[in-house]
């Protein structure tokens, strides 16, 4: 079975190399620490305004550390806090294959209140922390801890309202969306401004929409005959996760039109449905929510197999980059980047050292581990 173009065997072998006289080294973890961020001007209960996310720390004898970051806000802090650091502290850590055994391990101990949720979105900030700390400790990105960067840049998408800004950077391709809000009269879609994209963009540049779970079976249909003459690439979150088999006719219904989602869903376990139903053209699983890499690489072997596309959910983040540009993932990649009158303020950034747009594409880093750094403010 292959992971991400590098089959199980091949990626172990990457390990095997790794543990040669060479290369050898091996550290003990001596503590596992999740923060939930001092976010700024965070209103009460704005889980939309930073997604919820944590910061996951791992120590270790040597004096490495690694960086990951997950979901699921306080509760998730208090399962890595409470649960998976007493598991971990203590353990040895050496390898590649380490890292896929303490995911089995820690997935199977989360198993009574887990499985999907809360518990997996601890899991991926720790699971990210420990590719992270391995990239670090052989002084080698992830991204060639992966087998290598088959990109050197990777194409973006912008997800935001301000289509003339993004042009500006180079991006032709954008995002925007189109829910049914409560109280909205049916098909109340903004058609207007799909129509202004596609002019600005022009009919080689790709409009997505996002209808975060907002549209019922007969709208999307519907809404999906009025906006065909904009081409649109794919529609994304049309129902719930939950409703796999109304998506899977729902397909024949809005081609050519793709239908997108997965980013409320979880592991290779929870992606095994979608493969099963055939209920989605594109995957977009998020590497802070689904699992980490570890749980992507399961999952390609999925989307391979079902002829599915695979497009990471915030993508354009440093943990989706590398990803992207060493597996089978699509060459493109989601960056949440909002209206240009919201002006950026570098002493705010969580993680220094991230990519900016360039040309309408992110370049891929080069400095160990996933590259970046954690702007402590934020603790």
């Amino acid at each position: 079975m292959e992971v991400s173009g590098v089959c199980i065997k091949a990626f172990q072998q990457l390990g095997a190399k790794y543990r040669s006289k060479q290369n050898r080294f091996a550290v003990k973890i001596t503590r596992v620490n999740a923060i939930f961020p001092d976010y700024p001007n965070r209103p009460l209960a704005a889980w939309r305004e930073h997604f919820w996310q944590i910061i996951v720390r791992i120590d270790t004898d040597a004096g490495i550390c690694g960086y990951g970051y997950g979901g699921g806000g306080v509760a998730a802090r208090e399962i890595v806090n409470r649960h998976f650091s007493e598991l971990l502290v203590g353990r040895e850590f050496s390898e590649l294959q380490d890292i896929l055994d303490i995911w089995d391990y820690l997935y199977k101990e989360s198993t009574p209140y887990g499985r999907k949720g809360l518990a997996i979105m601890a899991l991926s900030g720790l699971d990210l922390a420990l590719w992270d700390l391995l990239g670090k400790a052989k002084r080698k990105p992830v991204h060639e801890l992966l087998g290598g960067a088959r990109k050197e840049k990777v194409r973006l998408y912008a997800t935001g309202p301000d289509t003339e800004w993004y042009m500006d950077l180079g991006i032709t391709a954008q995002k925007t969306s189109l829910r049914t809000r409560p109280g909205d009269d049916g098909h109340n879609a903004n058609i207007d401004a799909v129509e202004d994209i596609r002019s600005a963009l022009g009919p080689d540049g790709i409009v997505m929409i996002d209808n975060y779970m907002s549209w019922n079976y007969d709208e999307c249909v519907t809404v999906g005959k009025q906006l065909e003459p904009f081409n649109i690439y794919f529609f994304e979150d049309v129902l719930t996760p939950d409703s796999l088999d109304e998506l899977s006719l729902l397909r024949d219904e809005v081609a050519p039109v793709l239908l997108a989602g997965g980013e409320h869903e979880f592991t290779h376990h929870g992606f095994r449905e979608v493969s099963r139903t055939n209920a989605l053209d594109i995957w977009q699983p998020d590497l802070t929510w689904c699992g980490g890499i570890t749980a992507l690489l399961r999952i390609l072997d999925l989307a391979r197999d079902a002829g599915a596309k695979v497009v990471p959910h915030r993508g354009g983040e440093v943990w989706g980059l590398h990803a992207i540009a060493a597996t089978d993932c699509e060459d493109f990649a989601e960056l949440v980047m909002g209206p240009r009158s919201k002006p950026r303020d570098e002493t705010r950034e969580m993680w220094i050292g991230s990519p900016t747009p360039e040309d309408g594409a992110l370049s891929l880093p080069t400095e160990p581990g996933f590259g970046v750094r954690l702007n402590e403010d934020f603790l």
